[in-house]
């Protein structure tokens, strides 16, 4: 998997220098050019919507995602790994329903449509594919991480990151 992190880190990497690319190309046409380009504008807005998604779904399997661990802190032993468990459990009822199933439905919507973006003609199918490829992503990290948990250690934070 951690061939797969790294192929992830350098993709969200490269999304990232594409919509930079997109946002400087759109200042340049507009303010030195006096003509601005017609797509950059969606084309930086689709990007981050991508970026955004599938960069929460790498945080969630690097687990640097934000939490709320006032309480977690406060328990040990099995009742903070029943805790760490249900959480993930959680996240992963959550992930799939909205993202997999939602995004899924979504994508099937726009598609049967045919709707396409404004500027770019680009089919909304498309940008509207990464919830669903996002979703599965966090929820197989959170199935890894629970399967990583041991009842002695649940905090996965201090163990070794496996990816």
């Amino acid at each position: 998997m951690k061939t797969f992190d790294r192929y992830l880190e350098y993709f969200l990497a490269s999304l990232m220098a594409l919509m930079l690319f997109s946002v400087c190309w759109q200042v340049l046409t507009r303010y030195v050019f006096s003509s601005p380009s017609s797509f950059t504008d969606e084309l930086a807005r689709y990007l981050l919507i991508w970026i955004g998604t599938l960069g929460a779904a790498y945080a969630s399997g690097k687990r640097l995602h934000l939490a709320i661990d006032l309480f977690p802190a406060s328990l040990e032993g099995k009742s903070k790994y029943r805790l760490s468990v249900f959480i993930n459990v959680l996240i992963i009822l959550f992930s799939f329903t909205v993202l997999v199933v939602g995004g899924s439905r979504l994508v099937y919507i726009t598609y049967t449509l045919g709707q396409v973006s404004a500027a770019m003609q680009l089919p909304l199918a498309y940008v509207y594919t990464i919830l669903p490829i996002s979703g599965i992503l966090i929820v197989y990290y959170k199935i890894r991480d629970i399967i990583l948990m041991s009842p002695e250690k649940p905090d996965l934070s201090s163990q070794n990151n496996p990816s």
